[in-house]
């Protein structure tokens, strides 16, 4: 008598239960994450323009006198603040979105998983931050004045508030992303993909490729390039430092077991 291997009707709804109960999970820590980033926007959605003013600080200061910033669309005025407000809100409220992600991923990981994976999350979260404070401080005065100064004798530079914006956004991402080469890095190690040995052996080809993703990332002038690729190849020499100290810590335990 053959043996029916099919599940029952009950054992699918059991089976399915599990599968209903991660997406009500899911959209619920979505729903919380949507909804801090909407908090923060309508709280700073008053001072859109002086958040605008700031943003563009960086560049105006480099302009000639009597120049001012432009609008060449009819709606920039409006959707350009507005479109900066909400990515200033989805930058504030990230510790929280990612908190939400946190929530949702957590019971499905190990101990020892979890006991790493939240000092990596914190520092994700603030070297994204240091990549934009550098951004801002660092990168948009030499580039805005070096930029401003090469334009030809007789040539005002009045730049559109919407192309400046997309611009500047662009670096904020491009650097944001650049100083997480550390977490990077000690993830690919702690995950077995690779060894602090052999990221030493290939150093020179990850300087090149530094150097490569700076001049990808950011616009088609040598100083904002070598800034991004510099800051990037010292921050992955950062996160060979930590993989070493977390190796050596694997074999002290492994000996010790």
């Amino acid at each position: 008598m053959a043996h029916n291997s099919q599940p029952s009707d009950e054992e699918k709804v059991h089976q399915a239960q599990p599968l209903v109960n991660h997406l009500i999970e899911l959209r619920n820590r979505l729903l919380h994450a949507v909804a801090a980033v909407l908090l923060v926007f309508l709280g700073l959605f008053y001072f859109a323009n002086d958040l605008y003013l700031i943003v563009s600080e960086p560049l105006r200061k480099f302009l000639p006198e009597g120049g001012t910033m432009i609008a060449t669309e009819v709606a920039s005025p409006f959707l350009t603040p507005f479109k900066l407000t909400l990515m200033a809100a989805l930058f504030i409220a990230m510790p929280y979105v990612l908190y939400q992600i946190w929530r949702f991923v957590a019971p499905a990981l190990y101990h020892n998983e979890k006991k790493l994976a939240l000092p990596l999350l914190f520092s994700s979260v603030a070297l994204f931050y240091a990549g934009m404070a550098f951004a801002y401080f660092v990168v948009f005065p030499l580039v805005f004045g070096f930029l401003t100064q090469a334009a030809p004798e007789g040539v005002t530079v009045m730049t559109d508030i919407s192309r400046y914006l997309d611009f500047v956004l662009k670096l904020f991402f491009a650097f944001g992303l650049a100083f997480e080469v550390p977490v990077a890095t000690v993830i690919l190690v702690v995950t077995g993909a690779t060894s602090t040995r052999s990221l030493v052996e290939k150093r020179p080809y990850i300087i090149v490729g530094c150097f490569v993703i700076g001049m990808l990332l950011t616009p088609p002038d040598v100083i904002s390039q070598t800034l991004l690729a510099v800051p990037m190849w010292l921050l992955f020499e950062i996160g060979i430092i930590f993989s070493r100290m977390i190796e050596k810590d694997r074999a002290k335990n492994n000996q010790a077991s």
